[in-house]
Order: C-alpha cells, then structure tokens, then sequence
C-alpha cells in the first residue's frame, strides 16, 4: 500500500491482523523486504507493518528531505494512517536512529522500542575518508558483494535473501544515499534520549562493523540505563538477515512483556 507525507509516497508492507503492532524501520541501503524472514515469524501473534524509507524501495525519492526527522515524521504519518493504537518500534541501524527520535516525541500510542544494530543518536563515528568509501558501497553490483562480505554480513546467509540485499542496495536512489551520508549520520540527537518514557531492548552482533559491539555498549546503552542488552555471537550489522528467529524470539518476549493484556 501507499502513504503520503510531506508529498512523498511511501511504499508499506502491512500484515493487517493483530491488536499490537510492530513498526519496523530498515538499514540505509536496505527495504521493507529486508524484514520479511522476521516478520514471517512474528505475524501471527502482531501485527507488522514495515515500511520503505523515502528513497528506498517502492518509496519515492524527493531531491531533498532525508534528516532524521524526516524519516521518524514518515514512521508517525504511516501509524497515524493506519490508525494504531497499540504498537512497538523496532528500528534496524539508520532506522534505530529514527526509531529513538521517534520516540523521544512520545507519540500516543507507543509501548516500547527495539533497537537492532542500531546507530545512536549521536554522530557516526567515522572520518571522511570512510564517508566516501561509503558513498561508493553500493555503486555497482562488485562493490555491493564487496560491502556485504567485508563490511555488513558477520556470516553467511540463504541465496535468496542475499540476493534481496544485494536488489535493495542496488535500488537504493542518490537522494536516499547520500541523505544519510551527508546529514542523517552527521546529526546528534542525544540530548533527546532522556525523553523516552517506554521501555528499550537493545540488540546487537557480536561483529558487527558498521555499530559494534563498543558503539552500542559506549553511546546507546548508557542512554536507556534500564534497557536489556542482547548480544548475538557470530553475527554482523545485517541482523534482519543473518538472526532472524534469534531476532523474532527477543521481540517476541519483549513486546509480550511490554503490552502483555493485548497479547494472547
């Protein structure tokens, strides 16, 4: 289905059923579909509603417009359309970003969020070397495979969702990859952080590259003092791919413990 915000379509997978809801935001370079292996194991217990940040996927790609709020506003407009009442949200890397801003603005609603291999709200620690690096990662498809070995996977996936990540990087526009590049990574927003009043639990891979394990422990944890830390062995920053029943059983038990009169 299609959403309209701030004139840009948004492309959103919605299961349709289910008292409570899980919002899920996606990597830069990733889509909705990236969360297809969780959602296919969570969908019968929520509701999941995923959906194609502007420049990405199906989603529409205006010359402009990628902050952060940009795509928290995008993340509101879709619950607010669909009309949730209940939901949680679970926000992968760039999404995670968006997901914590999002909440910091206590949206009705809202019981909880899950951070996957998030980035934190303060700026990417990188220098700007490695920010043109990144701007080549997902140019063509050898510097895709490159990127998914070398930097994003921490183990090895299924072919065919190795190939959804390769179609959705390839995909992704030049307005959605350099809006991350240029502003989304260079915000800092942690000053926002003390105004999330639902619980967080915290996922992170044990190799991740992108937001490793010292990242997370250093400039997210201390922020939610009270959130759970779960830590994948073995994994990298594509956890969607690489962890899914990993990831479905810690949302599970977390959403069920956040919202549990409304989970059968």
């Amino acid at each position: 289905m299609k959403i309209h915000n701030q004139n840009v379509e948004l492309n959103v997978i919605d299961t349709a059923v289910g008292d409570v809801a899980l919002v899920f935001q996606h990597h830069w370079g990733g889509s909705a579909a990236s969360w297809n292996t969780v959602i296919e194991q969570l969908r019968g217990q929520f509701r999941c509603v995923a959906i194609d940040a502007r420049g990405a996927g199906d989603s529409s790609a205006p010359a402009i417009g990628y902050s952060t709020a940009d795509h928290a506003s995008d993340a509101r407009a879709v619950i607010e359309a669909l009309g949730l009442k209940r939901y949680l949200l679970v926000g992968h890397s760039m999404g995670g970003k968006a997901a914590q801003l999002l909440a910091s603005q206590q949206p009705a609603g809202l019981e909880g969020v899950v951070l996957v291999a998030s980035s934190p709200l303060s700026p990417m620690a990188i220098d700007e070397a490695q920010r043109q690096q990144m701007h080549g990662a997902y140019a063509f498809l050898g510097a895709v495979e490159f990127t998914l070995d070398n930097v994003l996977l921490g183990s090895t996936v299924a072919p065919p969702v190795r190939q959804q990540l390769r179609d959705d990087a390839l995909r992704l526009s030049l307005p959605g990859k350099n809006g991350w590049l240029e502003v989304g990574s260079r915000e800092d927003f942690s000053a926002r952080a003390a105004q999330v009043n639902v619980p967080v639990t915290i996922i992170a891979g044990e190799l991740d590259r992108v937001d490793p394990v010292e990242v997370i422990t250093h400039k997210i944890a201390p922020l939610y003092p009270a959130a759970e830390l779960h830590l994948l062995p073995g994994k990298g920053h594509l956890l969607p791919a690489e962890a899914p029943q990993d990831l479905a059983n810690i949302i599970r038990k977390f959403a069920t413990r956040a919202v549990p009169a409304q989970i059968a």
